[in-house]
């Protein structure tokens, strides 16, 4: 009788440590995944470094941000649609995204899009100037 006991003590604690092993090793791993995310979040890298090359994205009225995010990284402009969301959210441009044609570049960070984004288009006056060049 003592023996079976011993054996299901010995048995229960190793169960036990090895549920503990496993647990610690997971929060461990989703602990480096969310670090690593909201490192992320404040210090993503542009795409390419140097120069990089230039993208033409066609932002449409009614976007949201997270749309937005995700016309950006089909184009190659950021690596997670999801990352840029959070990253206008606590942005000084939540929310004021505007819609147009844009020329980006990969060599851009999200920071410096959402600075393009946000700024209104100068629209070029397509009347010329009423000064006459006549002279009389």
């Amino acid at each position: 009788m003592e023996t079976k006991q011993i054996a299901g003590a010995v048995l229960g604690t190793v169960l036990k440590v090895a549920l503990t092993v496993v647990i610690v090793f997971y929060v461990y791993k989703g602990s480096l995944a969310a670090y690593d995310f909201g490192y992320r979040i404040f210090a993503e890298p542009a795409m390419t470094a140097g120069e990089g090359r230039e993208v033409v994205v066609e932002i449409t009225v009614g976007k949201s941000a997270q749309q937005i995010g995700e016309i950006l990284e089909a184009k190659g402009l950021v690596r997670d649609a999801k990352l840029f969301w959070i990253q206008n959210l606590i942005s000084n441009y939540k929310d004021e995204l505007l819609p147009g044609t844009y020329t980006l570049s990969t060599a851009m960070t999200a920071e410096e899009m959402m600075e393009i984004m946000a700024t209104p288009p100068v629209e070029e006056s397509t009347e010329g100037n009423s000064e006459s060049s006549a002279e009389g």
